[in-house]
């Protein structure tokens, strides 16, 4: 990676806002549109996520976007690796023949699809998603790969909340980096 990397991360992180008390009270809510929404910042993080990616991940053969924060950043690494950019989403938003995984929240359960036509039993992947909070969707959206045949080599996020232990939830043998580390 480039020399002045960890001084271009804490660019980013300070273009990053917060806001206190959204969507409800108690809750402090890391807004990474407030950086992508500025040209300058928006091509620093780009070129920041490709740069790691191409370090840690120099195989993979497609990326996968978690809905929906997760979708700004697969597309654009994809494109750069010339790569393959699949979705998992939510139940009910893909047309075609899915393969699904339920999960658990923390208040009830939530279901994650992908088409099965897009992914091959060894099919190398690396998830791509915004955030890391409490781990379970990266977990989930593993799970639903695995059960469809790919290899998950990896998962980067933009931003992660160390304390909310999110890392322990995603399987060890699953790499996890970010970019940006909020205590």
């Amino acid at each position: 990676m480039e020399p002045d990397f960890d001084k271009k991360v804490a660019e980013l992180k300070n273009k990053i806002k917060s806001f206190p008390d959204f969507p409800k009270p108690g809750i402090l809510f890391w807004d990474i549109f407030s950086a992508v929404s500025d040209g300058p910042t928006c091509k620093l993080l780009q070129s920041l996520l490709i740069q790691m990616v191409k370090h840690n991940f120099p195989d993979i053969e497609a990326v996968i976007g978690l809905e929906a924060r997760g979708f700004l950043f697969s597309f654009s690494l994809a494109a750069e690796l010339g790569i393959g950019c699949l979705p998992v989403r939510k139940k009910g938003k893909l047309p075609g023949e899915v393969e699904a995984y339920r999960y658990d929240l923390e208040y009830g359960s939530d279901v994650l699809e992908i088409q099965k036509n897009t992914v091959h039993a060894g099919l190398k992947c690396l998830i791509v998603d915004d955030l890391i909070a409490t781990g379970g969707s990266i977990t989930a959206a593993t799970n639903l790969l695995r059960r469809c045949g790919a290899n998950v080599v990896g998962c980067v996020a933009v931003m992660e909340l160390v304390k909310l232990n999110g890392r322990k939830n995603i399987p060890d043998d699953v790499p996890v980096y970010s970019l940006i580390k909020y205590d």
